[in-house]
């Protein structure tokens, strides 16, 4: 079944984009991107191995036009860093605790 456009329009597909950045390289890369299903994914998989998840829609649009492999465009370059440095500050151990503390509350509410 096909949505209409006005509920395209309030639950827009969810993008995703994996990015590596290696000492050498000129900029980071893409190198995972998707939209519905496949953003899920990427996000699972990123989770499941610990990976840091940021949440930016307007950014996951425009990195998602790019081809798998390209380096992040000049112009995206500050964005990019404060992905990094809020990276920097990332507590694995906090991630986890909201993350059980997630799962509590889903329980909660299916058993409800």
């Amino acid at each position: 079944m096909l949505k209409s456009d006005a509920s395209t329009r309030r639950n827009p597909p969810k993008k995703a984009v994996a990015l590596q950045y290696d000492v050498g390289d000129g900029a980071p890369v893409i190198v995972a991107s998707g939209m519905g299903y496949m953003a899920e994914k990427i996000v699972e998989v990123a989770s499941d191995s610990g990976v840091p998840i940021y949440e930016d829609n307007s950014l996951a649009t425009i990195l998602t036009q790019l081809k798998l492999g390209q380096e992040i465009p000049e112009e995206l370059y500050k964005a990019i860093v404060e992905i990094y440095v809020y990276f920097l500050h990332f507590d694995p151990a906090a991630a986890e605790e909201k993350k059980a503390q997630e799962a509590q509350a889903r329980e909660a509410g299916a058993a409800e």
